[in-house]
């Protein structure tokens, strides 16, 4: 997308790179100690809700039109598999997975996307390049996974490894769809509308599970408050923020190195902060993952170059 500010001060761009790279690589971090004390799915829905309704309020204020009617059953599907599925997943995941290795599985998500533009948009080719980075990255998660190969350190819980997977193609399937459904012609309406429409679902989702059955909010220690408050203001809000404003002042092959930056960002965090496992399997397969999703991103393909940017992970 063309700038009217084809070359921003240089600062400016340094602090958005860092808020895409940092903040968002930490907010896996962030929602470890979030949901060892709040229910996960209402978690979300508060972070969700809260953030959708303030950039949906920053949005009208700048004059931004809401979406149309047949924007809205698109918005609402969107918000369905973004939020409630993927993040919902995301955040049930956290209490048995650690976060670095959360944010490492979900790094997949690039893998998931190459796989859904071949069957769905037959806009790619499984080329052999493509084939040896899929795989590459389909061992990166066996290895974390796998108990049976002997490796140092604990393999990750499965059915939460399997829940993250399910996550990554939601997202991935999400991001494809986008491509094709009538969306508001806004990023930031239509991220806002997406937002406040998965934190509503969630709050419904939250409700049907019995997450406020039992739950006192005075029972919750500052450090989850401090966690929520992070995820939903520097974690959604500034960080989408950060990214709308990167994408119209830098290249979208750029903005999107944040893909393979957050996990390691994450793996660093939970480490240092959590105390989260870093030893041979969760090393390796760290390595195999961040390979292949070099690999894919790097890889010349006409949607990359028409100007498409990796979808923001507010």
């Amino acid at each position: 997308m063309p700038s009217a500010h084809p070359h921003p001060p240089r600062w400016k761009t340094l602090i958005a790179f860092a808020i895409i790279y940092l903040v968002w690589g930490s907010t896996f971090y962030a929602i470890r100690v979030g949901v060892h004390e709040v229910p996960p799915l209402l978690l979300a829905a508060v972070r969700f809700t809260i953030a959708g309704a303030a950039l949906l309020t920053w949005a009208l204020a700048q004059g931004e039109a809401l979406p149309r009617r047949r924007e809205w059953a698109a918005t609402a599907l969107l918000a369905l598999l973004i939020f409630v599925v993927d993040y919902g997943i995301l955040f049930w995941a956290e209490q048995r997975v650690a976060s670095g290795t959360a944010a490492v599985i979900l790094a997949t998500i690039p893998a998931c996307m190459a796989l859904a533009e071949i069957l769905f948009l037959r806009t790619e080719r499984l080329t052999p390049r493509l084939g040896c980075a899929l795989l590459i990255g389909l061992a990166g998660v066996v290895v974390l996974v796998d108990p049976s190969l002997g490796m140092a350190g604990a393999p990750v819980y499965a059915l939460g490894a399997a829940g993250l997977l399910v996550s990554a193609v939601s997202w991935s399937i999400a991001s494809v769809l986008s491509k094709k459904l009538p969306m508001p012609a806004s990023k930031v309406m239509s991220a806002a509308v997406q937002m406040l429409a998965g934190g509503l679902m969630l709050c419904v989702v939250a409700a049907a599970a019995g997450e406020a059955h039992g739950f006192h909010p005075g029972a919750v220690s500052s450090g989850a408050w401090i966690a929520l408050a992070y995820l939903t203001v520097a974690g959604s809000i500034v960080g989408f923020t950060a990214y709308t404003w990167l994408i119209h002042h830098h290249s979208p092959t750029q903005v999107g190195t944040y893909a393979y930056v957050n996990p390691v960002v994450a793996v660093v965090v939970g480490h240092f902060l959590g105390g989260e496992a870093l030893n041979a399997r969760a090393a390796l397969g760290t390595a195999l993952v961040l390979v292949s999703v070099v690999v894919i991103t790097t890889r010349r393909k006409s949607n990359v170059t028409s100007g498409s940017a990796a979808p923001s992970r507010a």
